[in-house]
């Protein structure tokens, strides 16, 4: 087998997650693996989790800073195209892998585009209810290759234009982890995160960037509904999308009692801390995939993920319908669910591997072209 350099591109603490398990199979197998770590990843105010990349063994990291606080999203994806073009002219990668609908993989699917380099897109052909949707589905068409999560999101990405030959089906890779042994005991989490003890819910609530302008007001009618309810709950501060400000604004205010509010967390520590929560709420693709895949009740707010995934164990309402809220938190507080498998068994790294494994990956043109279905 040839060894390849395999460039794998992360902004933040959530596509990291899911890039870990394939670059570690691609490191097993001999591949000369990296990643350039940009974005949230880079930034204090979201915990420098640049330090969690760093901490996988056997490849190398590549540093790059890409924004300011307040940078608008065309300013940042401006910068990011400017900084990976002149990385990858050095680096000179034989594949660069990205993932999902962040700004900063749009700027790497067009580096890697107009310079003819190899590129996967992974998690493509998924829908949801804002921008992220449009930039995800303009990586596939950036990317050379596709590594999907289901099946309908192959027919999705076919419709897109592009052949079958493509488009692998492998899962989604961040189940991987979630479908073993997260390596830490809850007590591990309580202690390191400094939680109280007791039952626990989680709450991750993302910024819209079409909506920035009520994204205060949504967060206040959540939290509020949330206090109401008398529960505790482990709080994850939000990404740096436009409106994050608002949120971080409601999450001040708080009552730290009651809501211990953490920047980021390990994986393994997250991982765990999701297997023995009484309920996930929020608008994170966690609550609509992860959530299910481990059986714990989650309640889907506002539009993010709109129509992204349907479980037994999903709920959805808006963030105003504080009767919604209540009734999820009287009925679904602390239940479990059987593992909803709609988006993989766990086994997305070593279905990629395999992939990685096979000449016929590496020798197809890259000049594209639309195919008609």
């Amino acid at each position: 087998m040839t060894s390849r350099s395999i460039l794998f591109v992360t902004g933040t603490r959530a596509d990291f997650g899911k890039l870990e398990p394939l670059a570690i199979a691609a490191r097993d197998r001999g591949h000369d693996v990296g990643f350039w770590v940009t974005g949230m990843h880079m930034l204090d105010r979201y915990g420098m989790t640049k330090h969690e990349v760093a901490r996988t063994q056997g490849v190398a990291v590549h540093e790059y800073i890409n924004q300011r606080a307040g940078d608008p999203q065309d300013h940042v994806l401006a910068k990011t195209v400017t900084g990976f073009s002149d990385f990858v002219a050095e680096y000179k990668p034989d594949l660069v892998v990205i993932h999902g609908d962040r700004i900063e993989a749009l700027a790497c699917a067009l580096v890697a585009a107009t310079n003819y380099i190899r590129s996967a897109h992974i998690e493509g052909g998924e829908v949801s209810g804002t921008i992220d949707e449009i930039f995800r589905h303009c990586n596939s068409k950036l990317a050379s290759h596709h590594f999907v999560s289901s099946q309908a999101a192959r027919k999705r990405v076919m419709a897109m234009g592009e052949p079958d030959g493509s488009i692998h089906v492998i899962g989604s890779p961040e189940l991987d982890f979630h479908s073993g042994p997260s390596g830490v005991t809850m007590d591990d989490v309580r202690e390191r995160y400094e939680l109280p003890a007791g039952p626990f819910g989680i709450v991750v609530f993302h910024p819209v960037t079409s909506e920035a302008a009520s994204m205060g007001q949504q967060a206040r009618d959540l939290f509020a509904a949330l206090t109401a309810s008398g529960k505790n709950f482990v709080v994850i501060a939000p990404n740096n999308d436009p409106g994050s400000d608002d949120i971080f604004a409601v999450l001040d205010d708080l009552p730290k009692d009651r809501f211990r509010i953490l920047p980021s967390m390990r994986f393994a520590h997250f991982s765990e801390l999701m297997k023995n929560a009484a309920c996930m709420i929020g608008n994170s693709s966690a609550g609509v995939r992860e959530a299910p895949f481990l059986g714990t009740p989650s309640l889907d707010i506002g539009t993010r993920q709109t129509n992204r995934a349907e479980a037994p164990s999903l709920h959805a309402v808006a963030a105003s319908d504080a009767t919604g809220i209540a009734a999820f938190l009287s009925g679904e507080w602390g239940k479990r669910y059987d593992r909803h498998d709609a988006f993989g068994q766990g086994d997305a790294a070593a279905r990629f591997g395999n992939i990685m494994d096979d000449p016929a990956f590496w020798e197809g043109a890259l000049q594209k072209r639309f195919h008609d279905q």
